[in-house]
């Protein structure tokens, strides 16, 4: 028996494995990024053919988008809210040839679903059909390039550019260039299209931008808040924890509602989008006699500056996005189990630390009876 031809057999069974394995997994990050797009623009679709062709439209007005947000919301359709429902609309409208994309069966759906709102076939008539895929990247990306090659997040960046030259710049480089959002986001900012047609040397001005560039991973996509819901999954069923993690954040969250009179439970890994960057707060409480958001962070390691970094952080996005006119400012948290010690330590995100002593402080548990919580848990784990 020839040893080397069987260990080369075996190389390319692995070989083939970890191709296919590769191959379908990315296959399938976007598919989910592709079906969410066309999922929001036929809301978008459906909004818009509404506007213009619904037979009760009359009865609902101005407050349309307020009343289909209350009755989404009851239906279970997420992201829905007028503010998602206004950017879907806006999406519709920017991109209509993406009707060419859609698949036969999704066609039928349109005209099936909406044939009661016209007597005609609106945008699905067979000539406008031809016009649309007809569509070349010479004029803008193709649609089924600009559905299947950019995520939704992209798409979101791009349809508030009003203007549809500079518009169809990015989109053009974006693809090509394989841009992260941050990296759409970033160039946008820095008025790359505007540098670009002032510049005598334009394809040189391309070649350096497209060097130093951020790269989308699709891999990342599947951590997008947008991906959960549309999925109908929640950041706990996916997000990967130690089990010691978990049973300490359940056992965590029952003390401080028990023993820290006020606190009402919010959420657990609540998401949340900075700077195009996805993180999870562990326990996000508000507590209603201090009348603040409390964001609690449980780490299993040793202290250490990044990490009460990084809950400040979040303690001021809180505060710009979340609280309320009549809320207090927001505190963070952090809870660090040590090999050694247990650590309790408050993200003030700059507040007065006398303001948080002499206000804060009074209803709130002690650092010293978090800590000996923590670590008579973590006692308990490991006996």
């Amino acid at each position: 028996m020839n040893t080397k031809n069987i260990e080369l057999n075996f190389r390319l069974l692995v070989k083939s494995i970890g191709q296919i394995h590769n191959e379908l997994k990315q296959q399938a990050f976007h598919s989910v990024n592709t079906l969410l797009t066309l999922r929001n623009w036929l809301i978008g679709y459906y909004i818009a053919e509404y506007e213009l062709k619904g037979s009760d439209r009359a009865d609902y007005g101005d407050m349309l988008f307020e009343r289909l947000e209350e009755e989404l919301k009851r239906i279970g359709v997420s992201r829905s809210n007028k503010r998602d429902l206004y950017r879907l609309r806006l999406f519709y409208n920017t991109y209509p040839q993406i009707v060419g994309s859609l698949t036969p069966q999704l066609q039928k759906l349109i005209s099936h679903k909406l044939g009661s709102l016209s007597s005609d076939n609106s945008i699905l008539t067979k000539p406008f059909l031809q016009i649309v895929e007809s569509v070349t990247p010479q004029s803008g990306i193709a649609p089924r390039e600009l559905i299947t090659k950019l995520s939704f997040t992209h798409i979101e960046v791009l349809i508030n550019i009003e203007d549809e030259t500079k518009r169809k710049f990015y989109e053009i480089e974006c693809i090509r260039g394989n841009w992260s959002v941050r990296e759409l986001k970033r160039q946008v900012n820095s008025l790359y299209y505007e540098r670009s047609t002032l510049s005598t040397d334009k394809k040189k001005l391309s070649e350096q931008t497209q060097q130093k560039v951020e790269l989308f991973n699709p891999a990342q996509s599947i951590r997008d808040p947008y991906i959960f819901e549309f999925l109908g999954l929640k950041p706990l069923e996916v997000m990967s924890e130690s089990d010691l993690e978990d049973q300490l954040l359940d056992k965590l969250q029952g003390f401080l509602l028990e023993l820290g009179h006020g606190f009402c439970f919010e959420a657990r890994q609540k998401a949340i989008l900075i700077e195009d960057t996805n993180f999870y707060i562990d326990l996000v409480f508000y507590h209603r006699i201090l009348k603040c958001h409390v964001l609690v962070e449980l780490k299993l390691s040793d202290f250490n500056h990044e990490n009460i970094g990084q809950l400040n952080t979040y303690v001021s996005w809180y505060s710009k996005n979340i609280k309320e006119p009549k809320d207090n400012e927001p505190i963070g948290i952090l809870l660090c189990t040590g090999k050694n010690n247990t650590l309790v330590e408050y993200a003030l995100a700059g507040m007065d630390n006398h303001l948080f002593v002499s206000k804060y402080m009074l209803e709130l548990p002690s650092k010293t009876e978090m800590q000996s919580f923590i670590a008579s848990q973590m006692y308990e784990e490991i006996e």
